[in-house]
């Protein structure tokens, strides 16, 4: 096997497969109430419906119908406990997609975008000098 089908199959280059699913990816995170939940799950690790939905300023079944979306794309599982349904984050590449758009965003505003600032970043993410705000270099 050479490198150039390697990388194609790990999805480096323009002609791999998972172009198309990448794009699904980015579909399913499209909508503003499910950024509002990945957000809200980073933050609280995992939380039921309910709570989700007082969160995002939302219904319960309007949010329920999210969390199904969600966990079908296999970007939210879920815990039962009793009778209640708690909600988390599979891994951590959907919040970090949701943190890069948010910080691309910050960018259309124009000016120096907060995150640049390392008294205001997110001390998981590396500043604009390559090293993460709390002193260590970043990852």
């Amino acid at each position: 096997m050479n490198a150039d089908s390697r990388s194609s199959r790990c999805g480096r280059l323009p002609d791999s497969e998972y172009v198309e699913l990448a794009v699904e990816v980015f579909s399913m995170l499209a909508d503003a109430t499910r950024v509002r939940i990945i957000m809200a799950l980073r933050d609280a690790g995992e939380l039921p419906v309910g709570q989700l939905a007082e969160i995002v300023g939302k219904t319960p079944a309007g949010v329920s119908q999210h969390l199904a979306k969600l966990r079908l794309a296999r970007i939210v599982g879920t815990r039962q406990d009793g009778n209640r349904v708690f909600y988390r984050l599979e891994n951590e590449h959907a919040q970090q997609l949701v943190a890069d758009a948010v910080f691309q965003a910050e960018h259309s505003l124009g000016g120096s975008p907060a995150h640049h600032h390392p008294e205001s970043a997110d001390p998981r993410r590396p500043a604009a000098n390559g090293r993460a705000t709390n002193g260590r270099a970043a990852p």
